[in-house]
């Protein structure tokens, strides 16, 4: 593969990353080609050495993606975490994807409830006191506060486990990813590790 061709696919597949972060990838490798030509190597046997531009755009993509959860840990980074490693193919998503789609529906539904339990709590603790609720008016409020208090605390243990499921989800990728990249090298060439 020349230069060219090698440089062309790692840009295509980039696409969706900053445009600062494409020009410094990309400025890299034509680093690694400009080295390997003064070291008297073929564009071919660099680009070799560096593997499969493809495979190494979406390792790159991934680790951006992994790298933004790590600064920002929000739903729109997890988002972007876990369609990273959708992107990488590490995971045997036929197997993970209806365990993962149980896991995330059960979330919902009690980020949802918790919600449900805090603003019901919310309306006790306000409106409960002129509707002569047994135990009286401070029975009312108490009650209120209680529910909502109950609902902050789940939902915090929720973002907490939710927070843990994507490293987890992470760390097993790379872990497999590490696995498969041996045996990956074997039958492909070299290994995408490879540099100059």
């Amino acid at each position: 593969m020349t230069r060219d061709e090698f440089l062309s696919r790692l840009k295509r597949g980039l696409v969706g990353l900053p445009m600062s972060t494409q020009a410094e990838i990309l400025s890299d490798y034509e680093t690694h080609f400009d080295d390997g030509r003064a070291a008297g190597r073929t564009e071919a046997e660099v680009s070799a050495a560096l593997g499969d531009p493809d495979r190494l755009a979406r390792e790159l993509k991934a680790e951006a993606g992994f790298k933004r959860w790590r600064e920002e840990k929000n739903p729109s980074a997890a988002a972007g975490a876990v369609m990273a490693l959708v992107g990488l193919g590490a995971l045997d998503i036929l197997i993970l994807l209806p365990l993962l789609t149980a896991v995330v529906s059960a979330m919902a539904g009690f980020y949802l409830a918790g919600a449900g339990v805090f603003i019901a709590g919310g309306g006790i603790m306000v409106a409960g006191p002129f509707f002569g609720p047994p135990g009286g008016p401070l029975f009312a409020i108490l009650l209120g506060l209680g529910m909502m208090g109950a609902a902050i605390a789940g939902l915090a243990l929720l973002t907490i486990f939710a927070v843990w499921l994507v490293n987890g989800l992470i760390w097993f990728a790379r872990l497999h990813y590490r696995l498969l990249k041996p045996a990956l090298a074997n039958t492909d060439g070299p290994s995408a590790d490879a540099r100059l």
